[in-house]
């Protein structure tokens, strides 16, 4: 039995989100019973060429049984997709086979699809619904919810974008059948970020139900996915446009985790690799700074460990890791800002001196040598 989560955020409308195996095959029913979907004639279904070759086929499938006129734009994958130049074809294309403001955007991929179509959709004829239908655990559990798009420039990471929450999400487990191991370890590591932050229940579910989702159980999976979503919407319900604070919780393990990814070079580890990586960091640094105990910093090892997330075998020179993160969005000012656990489901965001952090860096560094 699939599950629904619904998802409501002030001054947006509601929104599901459907988890299970086999909810591909209902996305356009679904759709076609929606008020928000009563004068959409025609879906432009944006994937990549790897996701097509495995699910274009079935989507395409069940949105022209509802009715809809279907169309699809194949990207190719990866994170260089997301740019100026790709957007600017997703929007040449809409306009070239005539799309109106009848229209709507079904994001069917990872991350990467569900940013591109998402920016498309708030952008084109000033804004039409987007679909976010994700097929990996990374995009299931985090970034298909809470409306954030974007593309990078050459000077940073997802640096113009817009807030577009979807009008739905088809969340279908049955596509998790196809996604490499690296990249379910990559899921697993936003679902340990989550239960860190939320709350003991959360967390000691997931420890105590942390090899059996390794081993992708099915049941475990799809708890483990609405779960985080749970979680998800209501940091998002609390903070839509990252204007108070509460949403900057989601960053944690991400201040060293981004500065390992652009150090040691993008796909060199996944992204869940590095933020498992920045996760342990933060926690020690959380011992240090704002009274985080050891049995939690043993207890989060311990999680991360089961998930598959061991320490990475890389290390870098303090100074250069300092100044990634200072070229980092999330600094401010030249500060560099940390979430700090104080426990489980308690979390500070603080400024962090650089001094402090070169040592902690220091001893990050010499734990590997």
């Amino acid at each position: 039995m699939p599950t629904k989560v619904i998802v409501d955020i002030p001054g947006e409308a509601p929104y599901d989100v459907r988890i299970g195996s086999g909810v591909l095959a209902r996305l356009g029913s679904h759709l076609r019973a929606m008020s928000a979907f009563e004068n959409v004639e025609r879906v432009l279904v944006v994937t990549d060429e790897e996701v097509a070759r495995l699910y274009r086929a079935d989507a395409k499938d069940s949105l022209a049984q509802a009715g809809f006129r279907v169309s699809d734009i194949a990207v190719p994958p990866g994170e260089r997709s997301k740019s100026l130049d790709v957007i600017g074809e997703i929007w040449e294309a809409m306009a070239g086979i005539g799309l109106g403001r009848d229209c709507a955007v079904a994001a069917l991929g990872g991350g990467v699809v569900g940013d591109l179509a998402g920016f498309a959709a708030a952008a084109y004829m000033r804004g039409v619904p987007v679909v976010q239908v994700p097929t990996t655990l990374l995009s299931m559990v985090d970034s298909s919810v809470g409306g954030k798009t974007g593309v990078n420039l050459a000077a940073g990471k997802n640096l113009v974008g817009a807030f577009k929450q979807p009008a739905y999400v088809c969340a279908d487990t049955a596509t998790l059948a196809t996604l490499p191991d690296r990249e379910w370890t990559c899921g697993c590591a936003e679902i340990a970020k989550s239960a860190v932050i939320d709350s003991d229940e959360f967390f000691f579910w997931l420890a105590e139900a942390a090899e059996r989702l390794a081993a992708r159980d099915e049941d475990v999976t799809a708890e483990a996915i609405a779960r985080s979503v749970v979680f998800k919407a209501d940091v998002v319900a609390a903070d839509k446009a990252e204007s108070n604070g509460v949403r900057e919780c989601l960053n944690y393990g991400h201040t060293l985790g981004h500065a390992v990814e652009a150090l040691a070079g993008y796909g060199t580890f996944s992204h869940g690799a590095a933020v498992a990586e920045g996760m342990r960091f933060a926690a020690r640094l959380a011992a240090a700074l704002v009274g985080a105990s050891l049995d939690f910093v043993r207890a989060q090892d311990d999680l991360l460990d089961a998930l598959g997330l061991p320490v990475l075998d890389w290390l870098a020179e303090p100074a250069d890791m300092l100044d990634a993160m200072k070229r980092d969005k999330k600094a401010r000012g030249g500060r560099i800002r940390f979430v700090l656990p104080r426990d489980v489901g308690s979390w500070e965001v603080s400024d962090v001196d650089d001094e402090i952090l070169l040592e902690h860096l220091d001893a990050w560094r010499r734990s590997k040598e």
